[in-house]
C-alpha cells in the first residue's frame, strides 16, 4: 500500500515549510487510466473519453505534508487522486487543526471552492501523492456536452449532502465505540474497493488527526482502539490494523434494538440504505464515504454531543 515517489530535495523543503508543491506538468490520458472507473463516469464512448482526456492534461505530485491547496485560495480546478492520502483540514480561531476528512486514490478534492470560488480549507497530503488536475471551467463546460459528465457531477455534490447527513448522525448520536467502529469499516471498505486486503490496513493518519475528524480526544481513541484490541474485534500493531471480526464492529455501529434491563435502549437505529450511505461506497462499490463537511455543521453537532470521552 505505499504509495511513495520520489521528488528533488528542493520540493522536500517546500513542503517541510508548508508551501504548495509546484511539479512541471505531465500530459495523462484518463482512458489508460487504472483508476478511470473510480473517478469518471462509466459508459463513455471513445469520443467522450478523448474529449475529457483533453481536460484532464496534468498531473502534480505533492510530497507529505506539502499543500495540494490552501484556505482563500482561488478556486480553479478538481483534482482525482491518483495516489496518497489527503486531510482536509480548517484553521480553528485558537490556532488548532480541524481535520474534515481523508481521501484517497480515486476520489475527488477540491469541491469546497465551488461555491465561493476560493477553497475554505487547506488539502494536506498524509504521504506521498499525486493528482489529476481538472480546470473547473473546462469540466463545466464540457459536462454541457456530455450528458454523462453532467450526471455524474451532480451525483458527486448530492453524495456531499448525504454524507453531510450522516456526519450530523455520526456526531450528534453515537458513542466513542460507535464513531471508531464507523471509521474503521468505512475504510476498509474504501480500500478493499481498490483492491486491498478487505480486513487488513495501515493509517496513513495518526491517532489524534482521527480523534479531531471523529470529535474524540487523542486519549478516547487510543483507549477505543485498546477496548477493540481487548474484545478481541481488531488487532493493532502501530499503524497496522487487522480488523478480527467485521461483523462485530457491524454490530457496534447499528446496534439491534434492545428495551432489556440494565442495558440502555438505542435509539439511532440505522436503516440498511443509511448505514451505507454513510459507512461504505455507493451501489456499484467504487465511490468513497462520508468525508468532507462544513465546519459549522459539526460544530452544531458537537454542541449537541460532547466528547463520549
Amino acid at each position: 500500500m505505499d504509495h511513495s515517489t520520489s521528488q528533488p530535495t528542493a520540493d522536500a523543503a517546500a513542503a517541510a515549510a508548508g508551501r504548495r508543491v509546484s511539479i512541471p506538468a505531465i500530459k495523462v490520458a484518463c482512458s489508460n487510466c487504472n483508476l478511470r472507473e473510480l473517478c469518471m463516469p462509466l459508459g463513455l464512448n471513445n469520443d467522450e473519453l478523448e474529449r475529457i482526456d483533453e481536460v484532464v492534461a496534468t498531473r502534480r505530485k505533492v510530497k507529505r505534508g506539502g499543500l495540494l491547496f490552501h484556505n482563500g485560495e482561488k478556486f480553479t480546478a478538481l483534482y482525482a487522486i491518483r495516489t496518497g492520502f489527503f486531510k482536509p483540514c480548517i484553521a480553528t480561531e485558537d490556532g488548532r487543526d480541524q481535520v474534515t476528512g481523508f481521501q484517497m486514490a480515486g476520489e475527488i478534492i477540491g469541491l469546497d471552492g465551488i461555491v465561493g470560488d476560493h477553497h475554505t480549507c487547506d488539502a494536506v497530503a498524509l504521504e506521498d501523492a499525486e493528482v489529476c488536475v481538472m480546470p473547473f471551467d473546462r469540466i463545466e463546460e464540457l459536462s454541457r456536452e456530455v450528458n454523462a459528465l453532467q450526471r455524474h457531477m451532480h451525483k458527486i455534490m448530492s453524495r456531499e449532502i448525504v454524507r453531510e447527513h450522516g456526519v450530523m448522525l455520526l456526531l450528534g448520536s453515537m458513542r466513542a465505540e460507535e464513531r471508531l467502529a464507523a471509521f474503521l469499516l468505512n475504510l476498509v471498505q474504501r480500500l478493499h474497493a481498490r483492491g486491498f486486503s478487505q480486513s487488513e490496513l495501515i493509517l496513513r493518519m495518526t491517532r489524534e488527526e482521527i480523534g479531531s475528524y471523529l470529535g474524540l480526544k487523542l486519549e478516547t481513541v487510543s483507549r477505543t482502539f485498546s477496548k477493540f484490541v481487548d474484545e478481541g474485534i481488531v488487532e493493532v500493531k502501530q499503524r497496522h490494523v487487522r480488523i478480527v471480526d467485521t461483523a462485530a464492529l457491524r454490530r457496534i455501529v447499528n446496534p439491534q434494538v434492545c428495551h432489556c434491563p440494565g442495558r440502555p435502549f438505542q435509539p439511532h437505529i440505522l436503516p440498511q440504505s443509511m448505514l451505507y450511505s454513510m459507512l461504505a461506497p455507493d451501489a456499484t462499490g467504487l465511490y468513497s464515504p462520508f468525508r468532507s463537511h462544513s465546519a459549522g455543521s459539526r460544530r452544531a453537532a458537537r454542541r449537541a454531543a460532547p466528547d463520549s470521552g
